[in-house]
C-alpha cells in the first residue's frame, strides 16, 4: 500500500519557519509524478499551496505563498519538503502532502491526487 507520513508541523509566532516533511512509502516518485502540499483551515475547504513535477524544477506554487514558501524533494529518500518562512497567521491549518500522477496544469487542485497523508498542524500566532 502507498503511504505519504507528514511531520514537522507545530506551533510558531508570526514571522517564523517551519519545515515539513513528507516521506512516501509503497512507490517510488518518478517523473511525471506531482507530490503537492495542501492545506485546510476549520471551516475552509482544503486548497493547494504548492506542488511539484517529480524529478524536474517545476513548481506550482499559490499566490499567497510565493516567497514564502518553498517545495523540494530528496528522490533517494522518497521524501518531500515543504520549507516555509515569515509565517503568517493565516498560514494556519492542517497541512496535508499528496501524491498521483497529476497534469501539471491541474498540480494544485485536490481531487487529482490520489494518495494523501494523515496531515500536519500547523498553527502561526
Amino acid at each position: 500500500d502507498v503511504q505519504l507520513v507528514e511531520s514537522g508541523g507545530g506551533s510558531v509566532q508570526a514571522g517564523g519557519s517551519l519545515r515539513l516533511s513528507c516521506r512516501a512509502s509503497g512507490y517510488t516518485t518518478r517523473n511525471s509524478y506531482c507530490m503537492g502540499w495542501f492545506r485546510q483551515a476549520p471551516g475552509k475547504e482544503r486548497e493547494g499551496v504548492v506542488a511539484i513535477v517529480s524529478g524536474t524544477n517545476v513548481r506550482f506554487y499559490a499566490d499567497s505563498v510565493k516567497g514564502r514558501f518553498t517545495i523540494s524533494e530528496d528522490n533517494a529518500k522518497n521524501t518531500a519538503y515543504l520549507e516555509m518562512i515569515n509565517l503568517k497567521t493565516e498560514d494556519s491549518a492542517m497541512y496535508y502532502c499528496a501524491a498521483g500522477d497529476v497534469l501539471s496544469l491541474r498540480a494544485l487542485s485536490a481531487g487529482e491526487y490520489t494518495y494523501w497523508g494523515q496531515g500536519t498542524q500547523v498553527t502561526v500566532s
